[in-house]
C-alpha cells in the first residue's frame, strides 16, 4: 500500500459537502487519479481511526483556461465521496 500522504491529498470542505456530513456522515477528499476505493478505504480507516463503510469515486475533466492568447488546461483529478458507519466522525477543524 502507498503511505497515506499519497492517497489522500486533502479534504474537500465546501458547502455541499459540510451538509452531506451532517445529514449522511458522508466525507469527500481528493485523491490521486490512479488510487482506487480499496486503497482509498484503508488511508482513510488508518489516518482518522475510523470505519468505512462505502466508498465511491469521481473523475473530474481539468477545465480550459485562457491566459492571454494562450490556452492551457487545469490537469484532470478525482474526488473520493467517503461514507462512514455510524457512530464514526471526522473533525477537520477540532472545534
Amino acid at each position: 500500500m502507498k503511505p497515506l500522504h499519497q492517497i489522500i491529498k486533502r479534504p474537500l470542505v465546501t458547502e455541499k459537502s459540510s451538509l452531506a456530513k451532517e445529514l449522511g456522515l458522508v466525507v469527500t477528499f481528493e485523491v490521486p487519479l490512479g488510487a482506487n476505493k480499496i486503497e482509498i478505504k484503508q488511508a482513510v480507516e488508518k489516518a482518522f481511526n475510523v470505519k468505512v463503510k462505502n466508498v465511491n469515486t469521481a473523475l473530474f475533466a481539468g477545465k480550459k483556461k485562457r491566459v492571454g492568447r494562450n490556452f492551457g488546461k487545469r490537469p484532470n483529478w478525482k474526488k473520493a465521496f467517503v461514507t462512514l458507519q455510524e457512530g464514526s466522525d471526522i473533525d477537520f477543524f477540532g472545534v
